[in-house]
């Protein structure tokens, strides 16, 4: 019983009174002047103004979608194949595929502004320790490397709508309209149900620019190839080397899933890439997983394709482990082999350059500082490996410049 010594009518005024105050101190929380919106206005959602767009279907032409290598055959926002069930890997894959992660849309307009409209598969917070605008957040950049926009999903009252619609970007009043390269980055850690871009009714449309290196590069592995956690999708480090050495990217990053099943490198080994990044070593639930699974993944895919350039990552770690032995085996077995085709960045080499108390949030998942150490040093790496193959389509461009 409530406040067994106070007369019943004044537990009546009492509760009414309480009910009330609910709603009043609601409305103060939303009026305050603590509000950091009303303070900061850079925190305050965009509003659209005057603009009408005209909305179109991003996952269909003019638009190019890029990450998904089975979506033309099947239209699905999926990382793999939907006939791949529990008996092929285990549960995590098939559910983590549905996440965004890698998912690009390119499109060239000569638009005065660019809006978004879309409906998550989730509309709540994911994660404590990472960013709504990184697992589900959207990035806008032009012309390659030019960033513009994040979308805060839960801007609007504070929560994910349902129909997530937001401005993404208007030209300034004496700026010139004229033709412009746009990539869309999509959530890290959540899926998309609809997905449109909204422009003006009579903007025109032209093919996008090709990338420098048109094949995409694979990166598998666990929850930080993911993204896991970046503050932004464009902030991870497959995103950043994407970005700068200019490759359509295939994320294969699968949170606490990446195990090393034969079914992911037959996956991997069916598509034509520029080149393959072997992150797999976190997930392995023990030393022996990793012993059986680590060179025999390795071995497939290579199999399929014997002049392909794969770089093998150890894990973030200052130190050397025998798990690190393990990955370096691979390497080692395969140079042994004579494969020239073949490249390694140690665990200390990925993290070197900054105390690693600066890059990590949990002990374990990188900020984005982490993540940009991480591009740092595979990036030389990377590069030389696809240097290395005419595929990779550098290595040709380097020819062309000496000739």
């Amino acid at each position: 019983m409530l406040y067994p010594s106070v007369p019943r009518s004044y537990k009546t005024v009492l509760l009414i009174l309480l009910f009330f105050s609910s709603f009043l101190y609601a409305d103060r929380s939303k009026n305050s002047d603590n509000n950091i919106e009303k303070i900061d206005r850079n925190f305050a959602p965009s509003k659209f103004g005057d603009i009408k767009p005209a909305y179109m279907n991003a996952l269909k032409k003019p638009f190019v979608l890029e990450g998904f290598a089975w979506f033309d055959k099947e239209g699905l926002l999926n990382r793999i194949p939907k006939n791949v069930d529990r008996k092929d890997v285990n549960y995590g894959v098939i559910s983590l595929a549905a996440h965004t992660s890698g998912g690009v849309v390119r499109f060239r307009t000569d638009s005065p502004f660019i809006t978004l409209r879309a409906r998550l598969n989730k509309t709540t917070p994911i994660f404590g320790h990472m960013p709504d605008t990184g697992s589900s957040g959207f990035d806008l950049f032009c012309e390659t490397n030019i960033y513009l926009k994040t979308v805060n999903p839960r801007h609007n009252a504070h929560a994910t709508p349902d129909v997530l619609e937001v401005l993404l970007y208007k030209k300034s009043k004496n700026s010139p309209r004229k033709m412009r390269d746009y990539s869309l980055y999509l959530p890290l850690y959540n899926g998309v149900k609809t997905l449109e871009i909204g422009v003006e009714a009579d903007a025109k449309f032209e093919s996008v620019r090709p990338h420098k290196i048109p094949k995409p590069v694979l990166f598998y592995g666990s929850s930080i190839t993911q993204g896991a956690c970046a503050s932004r999708p464009s902030n991870s480090y497959v995103a950043m080397l994407a970005r700068k050495l200019d490759f359509p990217m295939i994320n294969f990053g699968f949170s606490g899933s990446a195990k090393g099943e034969k079914k992911m490198a037959q996956l991997i080994a069916s598509l034509d890439l520029a080149a393959f990044v072997l992150d797999y070593d976190y997930n392995a639930p023990d030393i022996e997983h990793l012993k059986k699974t680590h060179e025999p993944f390795f071995k497939i895919v290579r199999k399929a394709h014997p002049d392909l350039p794969i770089v093998i990552l150890g894990k973030i770690e200052a130190g050397k482990s025998a798990r690190a032995d393990v990955i370096r085996k691979t390497y080692e077995n395969a140079v042994a082999a004579g494969d020239k085709k073949v490249w390694y960045v140690p665990s200390p080499e990925l993290v070197k350059g900054v105390d690693m108390s600066y890059m990590l949030v949990d002990g374990c998942h990188p900020n984005d500082l982490g993540f940009y150490v991480m591009f740092k040093n595979v990036l030389p790496v990377l590069k030389k490996a696809l240097e290395s193959s005419a595929d990779g389509n550098l290595g040709a461009q380097k020819k062309e410049a000496g000739n």
